[in-house]
């Protein structure tokens, strides 16, 4: 059989590229640094949102929409945020023909446009906290660009909240840290991923602190799935968030805001995948068995059917193959480069020998299964195999992270791997130092490997990588 992708050996870059398109996830639109989500990649994401929408859901955050085009005197209200995000905003300037008396910036982040009905909305105390998330599309310039790793629009959610305290606005921007954005990559995408706070240099424009979460890639990468700011009061002072207190006197609102998008479906891709193609893992994957027929005949079509029905019965994703006149091979390798995690196949051979084959792409086994056992079979594979993907991430991470005492030891170990090495050999100017080697500090924990509240903590330790 000829080769259908690259291998991640012989060219990394290109084996997801090549994924990318003939798992017909994305290709790239009709400007630079557009893409255009195909079906295949949109039910990836669409599973993405509808779990991280439930967990978001559950901390009391309620879904809005806000405008696409925002004025330009909102993001003069922030000059650190403008500063930060000045060499990406793209800029309307004509409307219906004519010039617009105030040019309106296409949202590259939505902390103005937010702040400012924040403002009309908080009034008391009472009104607090205000939790607000919106799925949008935003729109950042890029000059090089990578399908859903890097696009000058892409899609996500972001969230923006006000709290009447300091100690309520942190406890919340470490709760969507973990009970949001961790939980949902390890336990749905079974991608682990190191969480922790940023470095000043690192920070979100106008924060005052920003917490993450950082996946290593099967090359050796680091990639920043998700952040959560704590934006103190900055933004309040800008956009004028009060509210009277308790005590009858005017306070200036606490901030949040924190965001993930389909750059999840690049980590995806790259964290699991093989020279296959995608390995979807079962808590997330849109078709979670694929019931294929290997050959027509009236009688192989029903028992297809009724696996299929039993399967759905049983809550399990499952799609139905009845193309008997497309050849076989060509759908197995389609399935295996969508990453099915479990195929079934069953044929006129199967049917007189009472059982179907169950093929797994993750464990990579086929064997036979009696037709009346293949749902217990599909469940335990599926939970087995999530459980599989999630480790073997782990373990690869594990076994590519070193502990070094000194930055030229960090910088040469993340060139290749992941280097925990103490913040105080590396500090602000050692970050610099490294990033001339195409090195950054991902996140700093606490020695116990915990998250800490701010960067003036004592015996921080810092995890370096290349990164996309």
């Amino acid at each position: 059989m000829a080769k259908v992708l690259t291998s991640q050996a012989e060219d990394f870059p290109r084996w997801y590229q090549d994924v990318v398109s003939k798992a017909q996830l994305a290709e790239n639109g009709p400007a630079k640094g557009q893409q255009v989500i195909r079906p295949t990649g949109f039910a990836l994401w669409e599973r993405m949102v509808d779990e991280l929408d439930e967990r978001i859901k559950e901390t009391g955050t309620e879904n809005a929409s806000f405008p696409l085009l925002i004025p330009e005197s909102y993001f003069a209200k922030e000059a650190d945020h403008v500063e930060g995000f000045a060499p990406e905003v793209w800029m309307v300037t004509h409307g219906g023909g004519k010039e617009l008396e105030e040019k309106l910036a296409v949202r590259p982040t939505s902390e103005a446009i937010i702040g400012e009905y924040m403002a009309k909305w908080t009034k008391s105390y009472r009104d607090l906290p205000l939790l607000l998330n919106q799925w949008a599309n935003v729109m950042r310039y890029e000059l090089r660009t990578r399908l859903f790793l890097r696009s000058s629009e892409f899609l996500w959610q972001e969230g923006h909240t006000a709290h009447a305290s300091y100690e309520d606005a942190h406890a919340f921007t470490l709760r969507i840290l973990h009970d949001v954005y961790a939980d949902f990559m390890e336990n749905v995408l079974a991608v682990p991923v190191l969480r922790g706070i940023k470095t000043v240099d690192e920070r979100f424009a106008g924060a005052l602190n920003t917490f993450c979460v950082e996946a290593f890639m099967r090359d050796n990468k680091a990639l920043q799935m998700g952040t959560s700011h704590e934006l103190g009061q900055n933004f309040s002072k800008a956009f004028n968030i009060q509210f009277q207190g308790e005590d009858g006197q005017q306070h200036l609102a606490w901030t949040t805001s924190w965001g993930t998008s389909t750059r999840m479906v690049g980590g995806l891709i790259m964290c699991h995948g093989d020279d296959s193609g995608l390995r979807v893992p079962p808590n997330l994957a849109p078709v979670q068995a694929h019931v294929m027929v290997v050959k027509d005949s009236d009688e192989v079509h029903a028992e297809a059917e009724r696996i299929h029905a039993a399967l759905k019965a049983a809550g399990v994703r499952a799609k139905l193959d009845l193309r008997g006149d497309v050849a076989f091979g060509r759908r197995a390798v389609d399935a295996e480069l969508k990453g099915y995690p479990v195929r079934i196949e069953i044929g006129p051979r199967d049917l007189k020998e009472g059982q179907a084959t169950i093929a797994r792409r993750i464990a990579g086994t086929k064997e036979p299964v009696a037709l009346d056992g293949v749902v217990k079979a599909v469940e335990a594979a599926l939970e087995e195999d999530q459980k599989a993907l999630f480790d073997e991430a782990l373990d690869r991470r594990v076994s590519a992270t070193r502990e070094v005492a000194t930055l030229a030891e960090a910088v040469e170990v993340a060139q290749t791997g992941l280097a925990r090495v103490p913040w105080s050999a590396v500090g602000v100017e050692g970050e610099a130092e490294a990033a001339k080697s195409g090195v950054t500090v991902r996140c700093l924990q606490r020695e116990d490997g915990s998250v800490p509240d701010t960067l003036e903590e004592e015996g921080l330790v810092a995890y370096l990588a290349r990164a996309y």
